[in-house]
């Protein structure tokens, strides 16, 4: 048995199904061996490798199962940076497999020759390079247990091209003895749990705040029953929409640069932060020395590294936030905040006033990135997925979009990757087959993966792609407008016909720039049962609000 036979043969072992890649001539002999099986595994080719990855994060997004890419050395290994960076900080599981030179021409410069382990080390969970057959097994298998073990991650697996062509002199009968098995610690500190439930009962302007590792612990609703008994008001950051129900009473939306505007304000009189499942990134609390010393902090995650970084907790519990939520739902008994609660909701109908209300003004000739989400609430299905690339595009669907099942968000959050949108929707509906995904994207990050409506023309992938067009860079323009004087430099954006380019790929499509012709575009768009593609022309002076400006307080929220 070759080691490009025993690669295959160890992904099928571990109930691979699907491949995202690009050939080379690294890893020809793999993609030899994958002819073979092709019943079993199979591969998706796109068209870059950048695109292999973000379908790969898309995929395990909605599985929960590690998103499998593959590729050549050189350039191949190398276009895979952003996507691992991404997968990375937004603790998305993936195995990457990269081909590599032979082993007696390492360090020699050969064609297509990278250090792609040194390359990717800050941008890895884990990384290895396999320079012997009889490797193949145990790192691959262990590589995809480090993946979905603890807080997700990306690995990259790097194997020399003279070990795919190697034969073993043994026979390898699958599965072999050899067998990794790294198992999380799942124990509750009881104690730790006392004092939470104590600090709660105490508070009186508690709130919470969700972030992606509650969907990461598949504990949504562990989080909606502890919400619930608690009575406390949730906040979300971006990547942690979707884990309640848009119209859940407790659900305030999100927090942050572009979040809802009580939260933001209300955090900052709050007496507890209850932090579950997230990081204190820059955008989400903004300067943190404007929240309060007497401001109580509970933080629950798996990460260790994730403690202390920004804010320190008052409390803090580390492990598998089932557990402990079960744990706090189960010993938990009733909580006094209705006055708190309304507080929240009189702030609710501020926004509604002032910022909502401005979105949807009928008699507004152009149409408004709302307007469309809203048109969209109306006709998707309720088992839809929402993919959004990075922009202003991204904030309005994120804060008007209907989120009615779980695991229905997937958005690059912490890298903000323009062009992740497209490729991530493709390995979106290959993973949840039975589910509408929707693609949202502006005109800017579309061009960036737009080659891979190739790959969804190959293959058929019938999902909805709406691009919001203002032929503008939105977002850096919206920066521009607000702090640099409207100096609008080089954000002016010059676009292709998407409609007429989209037919090119066999894919339907249409263009919309009158408003009174939206709503039954959007409607033929999510009934159809093929792939479909539709321009909107949005208003070029549109900014997404509220918004805190940069290392501001969130008190200085701006309409």
């Amino acid at each position: 048995m070759t080691g490009a036979e025993i690669i295959v043969k160890t992904l099928i072992y571990n109930k691979v199904k699907f491949i995202f890649g690009y050939p080379g001539g690294a890893v020809m002999p793999i993609y030899d061996s994958l002819f073979t099986y092709k019943k079993q595994i199979k591969h998706i080719l796109t068209r870059h490798e950048q695109g292999s990855i973000h379908a790969a994060q898309g995929y395990a997004r909605v599985t929960g199962k590690p998103g499998i890419c593959l590729s050549t050395s050189g350039p191949g290994s190398s276009n895979l940076i952003t996507g691992l960076a991404d997968a990375l900080i937004d603790s998305t599981p993936l195995l990457c497999i990269t081909g590599q030179v032979s082993s007696n021409l390492l360090g020699t410069d050969a064609f297509q020759e990278i250090d792609i382990i040194d390359i990717s080390i800050p941008v890895t969970k884990w990384n290895f390079q396999i320079t012997k057959p009889d490797q193949i097994f145990e790192v691959i298998s262990k590589g995809l247990n480090i993946a979905t073990n603890g807080r997700p991650g990306p690995i990259l697996i790097d194997i020399t091209k003279n070990t795919q062509v190697q034969q073993l002199n043994q026979v390898i009968i699958f599965p072999p003895k050899t067998k990794t098995n790294l198992k999380t610690q799942n124990k509750i500190n009881k104690k730790e749990l006392q004092k939470v439930i104590k600090t709660i009962k105490k508070a009186r302007k508690p709130i919470i705040i969700i972030g992606q590792g509650v969907k990461l612990a598949n504990a949504e609703n562990q989080l909606k029953q502890f919400a619930e008994k608690t009575n406390i008001p949730v906040a979300s950051t971006l990547l942690g929409m979707g884990i309640l129900k848009t119209n859940h009473n407790l659900n305030y939306g999100m927090l942050g640069m572009h979040g809802n505007y009580q939260n933001n304000i209300l955090i900052l009189k709050s007496d507890l932060i209850i932090a579950i499942g997230l990081r204190f990134d820059d955008r989400l609390i903004g300067n943190i020395k404007t929240i309060s010393p007497k401001t109580l902090i509970i933080h629950i995650d798996i990460d260790n590294y994730e403690i202390n970084k920004r804010l320190k907790p008052t409390i803090y519990l580390l492990g598998n936030l089932k557990h402990n939520l079960n744990y706090l739902i189960k010993n938990f008994k009733t909580n006094s905040t209705e006055k708190w609660v309304k507080t929240f909701n009189l702030l609710k109908k501020v926004e509604r006033k002032y910022v909502k209300e401005k979105e949807f003004i009928k008699n507004k000739i152009g149409i408004t990135m709302p307007e469309v989400i809203n048109y969209i609430n109306l006709y998707k299905k309720t088992n839809c997925i929402l993919v959004t690339d990075v922009g202003q595009h991204q904030m309005s669907a994120s804060r008007y979009f209907n989120f009615t099942t779980l695991k229905s968000q997937i958005t690059s959050g912490g890298l903000g990757t323009m062009g992740f949108a497209l490729p991530a929707a493709i390995g979106a509906k290959i993973g949840a087959k039975r589910r509408q995904v929707i693609c949202i994207v502006g005109d800017g990050g579309f061009q960036m993966t737009i080659q891979e409506l190739g790959t969804i023309m190959q293959y058929e992938i019938p999902i909805k792609i709406i691009i919001l067009n203002n032929n503008f860079l939105g977002m850096v323009k919206q920066w521009q407008d607000l702090f640099f004087n409207r100096r609008f430099s080089n954000t002016k954006i010059y676009n292709p016909n998407f409609t007429n380019l989209s037919k090119a790929y066999n894919i339907k499509s249409k263009k919309v720039f009158v408003k009174e012709k939206l709503k039954e575009n959007i409607k033929k768009m999510l009934k159809s049962k093929e792939v479909f593609l539709i321009e909107i022309l949005v208003e070029k002076e549109y900014n997404t609000l509220p918004m805190i400006p940069t290392e501001k307080s969130v008190s200085k929220i701006c309409f």
